[in-house]
């Protein structure tokens, strides 16, 4: 008889998210089963939510949703070596193939067959999740399982603002979104000097403070050639855009200090206007960033934990699951930080 768990699924094609009992999932080779203890809602999920053009071309109807999670292992698969049931995990997001020309050379962030968790493949918004052995990062016993629930954005996070050497620079940030927000922690936590972020909406400006912003930017009422008067400087060394906002780039661009360096985490619209005098004549550098390095980040930003980096600042809302529908209001109204779901132990 085939055994049931709860999980939430995008169950049609339209706004929603639906919970329902849902096949326990079977472990294969190489994979393990794991109970999940605790899972963050994404903008990815959000997106999946409201059903957008993203969404209508990358899910299909049925999918059990979610990739930010922790819990512990609570079976092995055939194949599977150096882990042990109980233990305490979470998981990278993408699974990659192992075997094209950037899983070989060590940039496997960057596979062109690589299949997501919650969105290709079921997720995490589940009683349990099965997943590869092979993506599975340890928890320690001295982190809050509650923040190794969101270790997927705070390495999207880690990725991009550790792109460049922080220690003494001013730092631009586009975008108080909850990984905006934790990417201007790490900045203070690694040395920058100012770390300026800028938004359109105070309640995550305030969450940015919070977290280690110097100065924030409501832009609809001040603007960052003001803010660099009064910190008194020319322009910012780097920039770290995280909108996705065609008019935060413009106005990163023309803030950017002849010979900086730009990490780009958003994803821009097509119609994003670029003004290229800027990047030539400035002698700008710019870097696309995806995902998190596999796995120096999660390395890193485990570390970082360790050593005091008060990610718990990032999260504003613990719930229960059955209580998942206000995680999505409060994502979509943009009043709060990270939102974490607990299920029942």
């Amino acid at each position: 008889m085939t055994q049931h768990m709860r999980a939430l699924v995008k169950r049609d094609a339209g706004i929603g998210i639906w919970m329902h009992e849902v096949p326990l999932p079977v472990v294969g080779h190489n994979e393990v089963l794991i109970k999940v203890e605790h899972t963050a809602i994404c903008g990815t999920d959000l997106h999946i939510y409201k059903w957008d053009d993203w969404a209508q071309k990358n899910i299909e109807p049925g999918r059990v949703i979610g990739h930010e999670f922790v819990g512990r292992i609570a079976a092995i698969g055939p194949g599977v070596a150096g882990y042990e049931t109980g233990e305490r995990v979470s998981a990278e997001g993408h699974v990659v193939c192992g075997v094209c020309r950037n899983c070989k050379r060590g940039k496997s962030h960057l596979c062109p067959d690589t299949v997501g968790i919650g969105v290709s493949r079921d997720g995490a918004f589940a009683e349990y999740v099965v997943v590869p052995s092979a993506n599975l990062w340890r928890i320690p016993d001295a982190i809050d399982p509650k923040l190794a629930a969101f270790f997927d954005p705070f390495g999207n996070a880690a990725h991009c603002a550790l792109k460049f050497d922080l220690v003494g620079e001013d730092v631009l940030i586009t975008g108080a979104g909850p990984i905006g927000i934790i990417a201007a922690g790490i900045c203070r936590h690694v040395g920058a000097r100012h770390v300026v972020v800028t938004d359109v909406n105070d309640y995550r400006l305030e969450l940015a403070r919070t977290m280690g912003a110097s100065h924030t930017i409501n832009v609809t009422r001040e603007s960052i050639k003001q803010v660099s008067a009064e910190i008194g400087i020319e322009g910012f060394d780097i920039g770290l855009e995280m909108s996705g906002n065609g008019q935060a780039f413009e106005d990163m661009l023309e803030g950017m200090y002849p010979g900086g360096r730009i990490a780009l985490l958003g994803i821009l619209p097509q119609t994003a206007q670029i003004d290229w005098n800027q990047i030539i004549f400035k002698g700008l550098e710019l870097h696309g960033i995806y995902g998190r390095l596999m796995y120096e980040t999660w390395y890193k930003m485990t570390q970082m934990v360790l050593t005091g980096f008060p990610l718990e600042k990032a999260m504003t809302h613990v719930l229960d699951i059955d209580d998942f529908q206000t995680g999505f209001d409060l994502m979509d109204q943009g009043l709060c930080g990270k939102v974490v779901c607990s299920w029942p132990s």
